[in-house]
């Protein structure tokens, strides 16, 4: 099974380090950042988890629950948390599942067999309150994630949903949007009062701060 965007991600029992989870239940009404990475005590992997916890508050604003998941046992996940609390400067709260059978894993398409015939590669799901899937990235083992990228593209998605528009290369927020091709000029118009710059009939950009 392929999972596509716009899909309803499966969903899954696990346990977790927070204890026993059932995923659509877990997630609720909020967004959720769900990370697989290759396994612990290594050391890519204790940064990411580390870095993950760092940014606990940047989350919670955007109303974002993070869960991570690699296929060793819970009991190793826990031992771990103290190292990655240890080496990064953190508190780690946010659930690990653990998925030692790679169930969870191969449901979501992790294991990429040019990679590992039994570990998870970096994959990124971002799923929103309704369990769609809205983004996806697949990093390679020995490549630690952007931060500051899943940051920007939650915000990115967030704000087209809030206002319906698409949002440019290199967005950030506070800058200009552009108005989607489905969305007349007179639609526009009344759409957004505060003006928009017409720049080529197919490219309309808009600031949505001031709207």
């Amino acid at each position: 099974m392929s999972l596509l965007l716009g899909d309803t991600v499966p969903d899954f029992t696990a346990e977790t380090t927070n204890g026993p989870m059932s995923f659509h239940d877990w997630i609720g009404d909020e967004w959720a950042f769900f990370f697989s990475h290759p396994a612990d005590f290594t050391p890519v992997c204790t940064t990411e988890m580390g870095r993950t916890a760092q940014l606990a508050e940047n989350f919670a604003q955007r109303g974002v629950k993070p869960i991570g998941l690699s296929t060793d046992h819970v009991s190793e996940h826990l031992k771990w948390i103290e190292d990655v609390n240890d080496t990064q400067s953190t508190t780690l709260r946010f659930p690990i599942v653990a998925d030692p059978n790679c169930e969870v894993a191969k449901l979501y398409e992790m294991i990429h067999p040019g990679e590992s015939q039994t570990a998870a590669v970096r994959s990124v799901f971002i799923i929103d309150p309704n369990k769609k899937l809205r983004l996806t990235m697949t990093y390679p083992m020995s490549v630690g994630r952007n931060f500051d990228e899943i940051l920007r593209v939650i915000d990115a998605l967030q704000t087209g949903d809030a206002n319906g528009v698409a949002t440019p290369a290199d967005w950030r927020p506070g800058d200009l949007a552009i108005i989607p091709p489905s969305v007349s000029n007179s639609e526009a118009t009344e759409k957004f009062p505060q003006g928009f710059d017409e720049i080529r009939p197919y490219l309309r950009t808009v600031d949505i701060s001031s709207k």
